[in-house]
C-alpha cells in the first residue's frame, strides 16, 4: 500500500517530531511506502494535487485540525481515493464527530487498517469556498476574526473576544431563499453546518448529519446568560440544548441575503464580507475512511 500524509507542522502548536517517528515507525512495521507533505500555507492545494499525481497512493491521511482535514479532501475531490483523519490541530470537530479515535497513533493506525469507507459531504458556497464542518456569519465569525488577529492564542484569548463580541453584539437581519420558501428574520448569527456540533462540542443542532447529503442552516435570534450556561451544560448533555432562540432549516441549497457585507468563517477561517451567499452540497464528495464507531454510517 502506497500513503500520502498530508500533515499540517504547526496546527494546534504541538510539537509533532515525536509523533512523525512513530508514523515513521510504523510504516515500516506494516511495509508501506509512504510520503509526507508538509503544509506550508501557500498553494498547498494545487501542490498537493501534483503529489497525488506523481505518487498516486491509495489512500491518504489528513494530519492536524478542521482546516487540514478541509484542504485534504478537497485534494481528493473527483477522485476515488479514499481519506482518514487523524486528529492533530487546536480544533479537531470533525474527528469528533465521526468517532475518531482521539489518540493520534490509533487514528492513525485505524486509517491504515480499516476496510470501512463512507460518503462524506462539503458544502460550497459562492462556487468557490467550502466548508467540511461547520461555517457561520455573525457573532462567532467576529469572534473568529478577532482571535485570528491576536498573536496570543488559547482558550482565554478566544474568551476575551467572546465576551466583548456578545457585549457588543447588535441583531442584523436575513433573507433565507431555501426548499422552495423564503423567510426574513432578525438574528445574531447564522451558522452553516455539515455537523452537529463545534470543535468545543457545544452542539448547534442535534439532528443534521455530514453523510446525508444535506447541511443545516441554524438562525439564532438572541443569546443571553441563560442560553450560554444552557449552551455549556448542553456539551455534557444534550437534553440541555435550547432551541427557544433557535430555528433550523434543513436543506440541499441555500441562498442568503444580508442589508449588509458580514464577516464569513468556514472551519475556523475567516474567508471574507458578504451581502449574498449561495450555499450548495457536493453530496457524498469525499471517500472517507471510517471505523463502525462512526455514528453516521447507515
Amino acid at each position: 500500500m502506497k500513503l500520502l500524509i498530508v500533515l499540517n507542522p504547526i496546527s494546534g502548536n504541538i510539537d509533532k517530531k515525536s509523533f512523525i517517528k512513530k508514523v515513521k515507525d510504523t510504516c515500516k512495521y506494516y511495509g508501506i511506502s509512504y510520503k509526507i507533505f508538509k503544509t506550508t500555507g501557500h498553494d498547498d492545494l494545487n501542490q498537493i494535487i501534483e503529489t497525488l499525481k506523481t505518487f498516486n497512493p491509495d489512500r491518504v491521511a489528513s494530519i492536524g485540525g478542521d482546516g487540514t482535514t478541509l484542504l485534504t479532501a478537497l485534494s481528493i475531490l473527483n477522485t476515488e481515493i479514499p481519506m482518514g483523519i487523524v486528529p492533530l490541530g487546536s480544533a479537531n470537530g470533525m474527528a469528533e464527530e465521526l468517532a475518531i479515535n482521539s489518540t493520534p497513533i490509533e487514528a492513525f493506525k485505524d486509517l491504515l487498517t480499516t476496510q470501512i469507507t463512507g460518503k462524506l459531504d462539503i458544502i460550497e458556497v459562492n462556487n468557490k469556498h467550502y466548508s467540511i464542518h461547520i461555517g457561520d456569519v455573525g457573532l462567532n465569525a467576529q469572534i473568529v476574526a478577532n482571535y485570528e488577529a491576536d498573536e496570543q492564542r488559547g482558550m482565554i484569548t478566544y474568551a476575551k473576544y467572546f465576551f466583548d463580541s456578545l457585549k457588543n453584539t447588535e441583531p442584523f437581519s436575513i433573507e433565507v431563499h431555501a426548499n422552495g420558501k423564503t423567510i426574513k428574520r432578525e438574528i445574531v448569527m447564522v451558522a452553516i453546518c455539515n455537523a452537529r456540533k463545534y470543535g468545543t462540542g457545544v452542539p448547534l443542532n442535534l439532528h443534521g448529519s455530514p453523510m446525508d447529503g444535506k447541511f443545516e442552516l441554524v438562525l439564532i435570534s438572541n443569546i443571553n446568560v441563560n442560553s450560554i450556561i444552557r449552551a455549556g451544560l448542553s456539551k455534557f448533555d444534550e437534553n440541555f440544548y435550547a432551541n427557544n432562540n433557535v430555528e433550523i432549516i434543513s436543506t440541499q441549497q441555500a441562498q442568503l441575503q444580508f442589508e449588509k457585507a458580514l464577516k464569513l468563517q468556514l472551519d475556523g477561517e475567516v474567508i471574507g464580507s458578504f451581502k449574498h451567499l449561495e450555499i450548495n452540497i457536493l453530496e457524498g464528495a469525499v471517500n472517507l475512511l471510517t471505523t463502525a464507531n462512526n455514528p453516521y454510517l447507515k
